[in-house]
């Protein structure tokens, strides 16, 4: 559909500029609405807009006008001018008369205002733009006095306050869920740390400017299969209050749209991240407080700290058992979100994980000692604690024998007999053949991956560094995601999250100089919420709702962690545990030698370096308040997009 649009004029000849770029903060700062300003080079001011004169101030330095769309458009000649009690001013209409855009409403003595010492540059301002506008494009430079200099943008009948308001998260849930195409649009849903991941029927029912421009809602993308609305740290609550509204969802899956214009190959690949979010993301916070706490106590036995815990006291034991339950049983875990995701039974995988970490079964993996031989082929119980891929696999395998068992078992023999076979079948099978295959292949990503991180060096931090957050633009580092945790599970450390954990901290840095360096409170409260999260480890509240928005400060962060990666694969920096960011600094202590403190101090370097460049990149070219897209102002709903 086409948005509606208004047309302004210049009011007189002279320079336009951004609204941000005048004098006065009280119009520079937004708060009388958006609009720009005209340093005039010539007096005779006219019309920007068509309608009724609505003002015309005592002191003649003022004049209203409403069109008939509603907008109410001042026209505010000179800064401070009020104090001139109208003596440079001659007025051309009068209150309650119908103008033309382009015709003169009034005259100005310039020389006069020069004189005083004041600011002659004429405001034009939408003052009930948080109503009706949804943006505001405007050309910067020299125009001639009735040449059109911006586009307003109208907001649809019946969305003109929502925007503005600060909704409950029931309110939130039923608006996020009306504009996604109701109720019966969605096959499913479920969250990661930022976002909600629908999976709709038909994505081009949903309304994503309405959703993009609701206060509590960073953005909308579609990614993965999915349509993706991203919240930021709020999403846990948003998601509650959805699902409950939302009610059963019974659709078994939700498929891309058949005919959605990619490719089997981009289809399929799509699937499969989608896929993969759905069971990694439930559990990233949990092992990532977990590997926090492996950190600590790794921290804690250091001989240069005094070893303020033995590793053989009560403590130190149970302490380590509870950080390691969470990788001990992360096939359990794993196998119990992936069957949430096919909407199959979750208890059936979650006995399927247990199968795979079954202590008799773990000793016997750790030992790599052929247990029995079917038809001469030997087979070996591999260890699959801290594995991943072979148990989103047998999921998948455990939903589908469940399908074909309800389609062929009475009903009356479903409740036993379909989880007595899939436990049977899908755990020999992902035992004796998928299991040893895909867990192969696992490990030998994961070393040559580490390998590769290692023996690229700087050149590869750098590249890494650089671009890693483009694949959370995407939803894509969900992809990645399995690649870390299966890194750990096989090597012990990760090179690669190392690498990762600068780019967090440079989005983060980021956002803090936008923060420190703006004056506009709304983007100061969301910078520095933004860079806490971002130093915890969750960038997406940064990227969305700052970076992404004056693009700028996107690539100053990539600057930034371009250069942090560059001393992590310089120093061969690696981490041995999960969390990112400036949280993660525990998972940098060696647990198996406490005593090599090297990739603790490349993460200071290194966090040193990128928080230093992206700040300094930001603050000197990255952000200001003054920021144009381009010769334009940048729309108030997404300055940062195209």
């Amino acid at each position: 559909m086409v948005q509606d649009t208004t047309n302004l004029l210049a009011p007189a000849t002279g320079a336009v500029i951004a609204l941000a770029k005048t004098s006065d903060p009280i119009f520079s700062q937004g708060t009388m609405g958006d609009g720009f300003g005209l340093t005039p080079t010539i007096g005779k001011v006219v019309a920007p807009v068509s309608g009724k004169i609505s003002m015309v101030a005592d002191t003649k330095h003022a004049v209203g006008i409403v069109t008939k769309e509603g907008l109410e458009v001042l026209v505010h000649m000179g800064v401070d001018t009020v104090g001139l009690k109208g003596a440079p001013f001659t007025i051309k209409i009068e209150n309650g008369q119908e103008v033309q855009a382009g015709q003169e409403i009034a005259e100005m003595n310039l020389d006069e205002i020069k004189a005083k010492r004041l600011d002659t540059t004429i405001m034009v301002l939408i003052t009930n733009s948080a109503d009706k506008l949804s943006g505001l494009d405007v050309t910067e430079g020299e125009a001639k006095a009735g040449e059109v200099v911006a586009t307003a943008y109208l907001k649809e009948a019946g969305t003109e306050d929502t925007s503005s308001q600060k909704l409950s998260y029931p309110e939130l849930a039923a608006f996020i869920i009306k504009n996604v195409g109701g109720k019966d649009n969605v096959n499913n849903v479920i969250h990661c740390i930022t976002r909600l991941r629908f999976y709709l029927k038909d994505e081009s029912k949903a309304n994503d400017e309405a959703l993009k421009n609701q206060r509590g809602i960073l953005d909308v993308m579609h990614a993965s299969g999915q349509y993706q609305v991203v919240i930021g740290n709020e999403v846990a609550n948003v998601f509650d209050e959805v699902v409950k509204q939302l009610g059963p969802l019974d659709s078994e899956a939700a498929p891309a749209p058949e005919d959605d214009g990619k490719n089997p190959v981009s289809r399929a690949f799509g699937n499969l991240i989608g896929f993969i979010t759905g069971s990694m993301s439930p559990i990233i916070g949990v092992i990532a407080a977990a590997g926090i706490i492996k950190g600590i106590l790794a921290l804690l036995t250091l001989p240069q700290l005094g070893s303020l815990l033995s590793v053989k006291s009560t403590a130190y034991i149970t302490t380590s058992a509870i950080a390691d339950s969470a990788f001990f049983f992360l096939p359990v875990l794993v196998g119990y979100c992936a069957a949430k995701r096919l909407n199959s039974d979750p208890i059936i995988a979650a006995v399927i994980g247990g199968v795979l970490v079954y202590p008799q079964l773990v000793d016997w993996g750790k030992a790599f000692k052929t247990m029995f031989e079917i038809g001469g082929i030997k087979f070996e119980f591999l260890n699959y604690t801290y594995s991943i891929f072979p148990m989103i696999l047998a999921a998948w395998l455990a939903k589908k024998c469940e399908d074909w068992l309800k389609k062929w078992l009475p009903s009356y023999l479903q409740m036993i007999f379909i989880p007595l076979i899939t436990v049977l079948v899908v755990s020999a099978l992902t035992l004796m053949v998928t299991g040893p295959i895909i867990q192969g292949v696992a490990n030998g990503i994961a070393i040559f991956i580490n390998w590769l991180v290692h023996a690229s060096g700087w050149v590869g931090g750098f590249i890494i560094g650089g671009f890693y957050q483009v694949l959370v633009i995407f939803g894509l580092h969900w992809g990645v995601v399995p690649l870390v945790a299966q890194q750990i599970a096989g090597t012990g450390e990760s090179a690669l999250n190392a690498i990762i954990c600068s780019s967090m901290i440079a989005q983060g840095a980021a956002v803090l100089a936008v923060a420190i360096k703006s004056k506009k409170e709304d983007l100061k409260e969301l910078g520095f919420a933004s860079t806490i999260s971002a130093m915890c480890g969750v960038t997406e509240p940064a990227v969305y709702g700052i970076s992404l928005r004056y693009k700028k400060v996107f690539i100053s962060g990539c600057i930034g962690s371009a250069f942090g990666g560059l001393v992590t694969g310089l120093m061969h920096g690696t981490m041995y545990g999960f969390t990112g960011g400036l949280i993660g600094f525990s998972s940098f202590f060696n647990p198996k030698h406490p005593t090599d403190l090297s990739s603790f101090y490349t993460f200071l370097i290194a966090s040193a370096v990128t928080i230093v460049v992206s700040f300094i990149v930001t603050w000197v070219w990255g952000y200001n308040d003054n920021m144009t897209k381009g010769a334009k102002v940048a729309k108030k709903k997404r300055p940062g997009s195209k």
